[in-house]
């Protein structure tokens, strides 16, 4: 039944479709002659899709219900994709991003943040207690992921912090911006480049290329590779976290993550 009605739908909103693109297609002078008849028919069929929707308003559900398995069968085979790279090359997933804590790289944990986002600020408490405790067996990889539609300031920020990394700085850059998350802005961005003694040209001209575009351009791919919608997120070894998760939670991942190991 479902596969009729799905049938009678996609047919009927083709028809709709292909007639369009016939009117289109002729001379306007013909095109005159027949608009009223084509006025009359996109209307019916309109009227007729809209009427099958209506009566059964189940196909619609379940047309949505397949979409959102096959974007989450497509996500979770990026994600042990990525899992598999992690362990394989993790180089190949950490790139050219941030990375501190251990340097074996056995325990990875992927940070995607947005530096105006509250929740992030508070979770970077917790990861700065997390990796403190296990700075020996975690490695922490920062990528960007700036909401900017709801965060003017986050891609401004993401910039200044890439371009102090490009100084060697960007871990405490980092720690700065989320602890005055209230102040960003274009001076704070230079008065935290000055108090990190980085070079003012090369921070401006850094923050301004082309290149922070592309780095977090392909940050933001890979988040929505994994089909991460909002931040803070976290992905390590495998597992998935989101939101400002508390640090017993990252203790009892890691502890998972070890026994995996062992």
């Amino acid at each position: 039944m479902y596969r009729y009605l799905r049938r009678s739908v996609f047919l009927a909103g083709l028809l709709l479709l292909c007639f369009t693109l016939l009117i289109w297609s002729m001379p306007a002078q013909a095109n005159t002659n027949i608009n009223q008849a084509g006025n009359s028919i996109n209307s019916q069929l309109e009227a007729e899709v809209l009427q099958i929707i209506r009566n059964h308003p189940e196909v619609i559900r379940e047309a949505l219900q397949a979409e959102q398995q096959q974007q989450q069968q497509q996500q979770q085979q990026a994600k042990q994709y990525i899992k598999q790279l992690l362990q394989e090359n993790p180089s190949s997933v950490i790139g050219e991003s941030p990375v501190t804590g251990a340097t074996e790289k056995k325990i990875v944990l992927i940070e995607f943040s947005d530096f105006q986002c509250p929740y992030c600020a508070k979770a970077h408490k917790t990861l700065k207690q997390f990796i403190a405790k296990h700075k020996n067996e975690v490695t922490l990889v920062y990528k960007h992921y700036p909401l900017n539609s709801i965060h003017p300031e986050a891609i401004a920020a993401a910039k200044a912090a890439w371009a102090a990394q490009a100084q060697g700085k960007f871990w405490p850059y980092q720690d700065a911006l989320f602890s005055k998350q209230d102040q960003l802005g274009e001076t704070l961005y230079i008065a935290l480049s000055k108090k990190l003694k980085l070079d003012l040209e090369q921070f401006n001209q850094q923050r301004n290329s082309e290149e922070v575009n592309t780095a977090i351009e392909k940050d933001k791919e890979l988040a929505e590779k994994l089909g991460i919608r909002g931040t803070p997120f976290f992905f390590i070894n495998g597992e998935t976290l989101s939101g400002a998760v508390p640090l017993s939670k990252l203790e009892s991942v890691l502890a998972h993550a070890l026994s995996e190991q062992a």
